[in-house]
C-alpha cells in the first residue's frame, strides 16, 4: 500500500482583477483580489486542475502548513496531498477564498480605495453566482481552459453545482458533497438567528467596527455555537458528551456544568477570535439566496439541461441539516437529463461535519472516482 504524505510548507498567492464584476445585487466591484493556493503541478495539457470550493467558515488554505510552527494544517488536509484521495501527484489542486472573505480576498476588511478605509458594512453581498464568476476569471488567468473537476462540501457543493450550470464547457466533473439545491425554511431560520446574534451585538456597530478596540465577538461566538449544534448529529453529541459533568456534583449556578456546554463555549471563543463577523453574515446570506430552481423543485431538471459534466454526489445518513433526501433531489434532476451521475449515501455518525472527516468508505469512494478521471 502506498503511504500517504503531507503537502508540507505552502504559500498563498493573490489574483488581482481589474475587470469590473457585476454582482447579482446589481452592484459593481470595479476591481477585486482573490487569495488562493495551489498544490501539485499543472501538467503540459493543463487538464489535471481541480478547483476546491470552500464552505461557510472555510477558506483557500486547504492543505499543508505555512510554517513548521503551525499547530494545524489546512482544513481539508486529510483529503488533499500525495497519495491521498485527491492526489497531488496527479492533480493540480486550487483553493480560493471567496469574495467577502476575511482571509485575503476582497471583503469587508479590505481597504476601499475611494474612502481609504475598510469597506466594513459597505462591502456588497456576494452570492454563489458571483463567487463562481470570480473563480472563472482566476482560472482563466491561469490559462486553464477546462477543469478536470470542481469539488465542494456544503456551501462548496452549491458552488460546484453552479459551475456546472454556468460554465458547462469549463469542467469535466462536479463532485457535490453534503449539499442541497437550496436551503429549507429551517436552515434559513438557523442562519437568521445566527445573523441576529451578531447584528444585535452592541459591538457590531452596524458592521463598522474595524480599527476599534472592541470586536463583536459575543454575537459571533453565539452564532458559531448554534451552527456547531446543527453540524453535529445527536448520536455524536450523545456518545462524546452525554450528560457528563465538569464537576463531580451539580453546582446550582449558571456557570458551565456539562461537558457539552464547555465544548460549545470553547468552539465559540476560538472561532470568534479567528473569524470576521461581517464575513460570517455575508456567507450565510449567500447560502440563503442560492436557489437555481427559484423555489420550484420541478424547475431543477430544466436548469440542469445544459450541464455537460459528469457528477458524483455524496450524502451522509446522520446529516440532518443537508439530509440525503436533498442530495437525491440533485440526483433526480441530473437523471432527468440523462447526465452521468454516481451517488453514494454513506452511513456515518458525524452529522453534517462528516464531509470534513477521514471516514474510510467516504475517502475510498472519492479516491476511486478521482483515479478514473485521468
Amino acid at each position: 500500500m502506498t503511504s500517504k504524505k503531507n503537502i508540507g510548507i505552502v504559500k498563498s498567492k493573490i489574483f488581482k482583477s481589474l475587470n469590473p464584476l457585476k454582482l447579482q445585487s446589481g452592484e459593481i466591484l470595479e476591481e477585486y483580489n482573490l487569495i488562493y493556493e495551489t498544490y501539485g503541478t499543472l501538467n503540459k495539457k493543463k487538464d489535471n486542475a481541480v478547483l476546491v470550493c470552500h464552505a461557510l467558515s472555510g477558506n483557500h488554505h486547504l492543505a499543508g502548513r505555512y510554517s513548521l510552527k503551525d499547530k494545524s494544517p489546512g482544513w481539508w488536509d486529510n483529503l488533499i496531498g500525495p497519495n491521498k484521495p485527491l492526489d497531488t501527484n496527479k492533480f493540480f489542486v486550487i483553493g480560493i477564498n471567496n469574495l467577502g472573505g476575511s482571509d485575503g480576498s476582497s471583503g469587508p476588511k479590505s481597504i476601499n480605495k475611494q474612502t481609504k478605509k475598510p469597506w466594513g458594512a459597505d462591502f456588497p453581498i456576494a452570492t454563489v453566482e458571483d463567487w463562481v464568476d470570480s473563480h472563472e476569471a482566476l482560472i482563466t488567468s491561469l490559462n486553464i481552459s477546462k477543469l478536470s473537476a470542481v469539488i465542494g462540501g456544503s456551501l462548496g457543493g452549491m458552488q460546484a453545482i453552479q459551475w456546472a450550470i454556468k460554465f458547462p464547457e469549463r469542467l469535466k466533473h462536479a463532485v457535490v458533497i453534503a449539499a442541497a439545491p437550496n436551503l429549507t425554511a429551517q436552515n434559513i431560520a438557523f442562519n437568521e438567528v445566527a445573523r441576529q446574534s451578531i447584528i444585535t451585538d452592541p459591538d457590531f456597530n452596524k458592521g463598522n467596527y474595524y480599527g476599534k478596540k472592541i470586536q463583536p465577538r459575543r454575537g459571533l461566538r453565539i452564532a458559531r455555537m448554534l451552527g456547531h449544534i446543527t453540524y453535529l448529529s445527536d448520536d455524536v453529541m450523545g456518545s462524546k458528551f452525554g450528560r457528563k459533568l465538569k464537576h463531580k456534583n451539580y453546582q446550582y449556578t449558571f456557570n458551565t456544568e456539562f461537558e457539552i456546554e464547555s465544548y460549545l463555549n470553547y468552539q465559540g471563543d476560538k472561532f470568534a477570535k479567528e473569524f470576521d463577523a461581517n464575513t460570517y453574515i455575508r456567507m450565510t446570506k449567500a447560502l440563503d439566496y442560492y436557489d437555481p430552481a427559484n423555489g420550484k423543485r420541478r424547475n431543477l431538471s430544466k436548469v440542469f439541461k445544459k450541464i455537460k459534466s459528469k457528477f458524483l454526489v455524496i450524502s451522509f445518513t446522520s446529516d440532518w441539516r443537508f439530509s440525503p433526501n436533498r442530495s437525491k433531489e440533485i440526483v433526480k434532476a441530473l437523471l432527468d437529463n440523462n447526465i452521468d451521475i454516481k451517488y453514494a449515501e454513506i452511513t456515518a455518525a458525524s452529522g453534517h461535519d462528516a464531509f470534513l472527516m477521514e471516514e474510510p468508505r467516504y475517502h475510498a469512494i472519492l479516491q476511486s472516482y478521482f483515479n478514473k478521471m485521468l
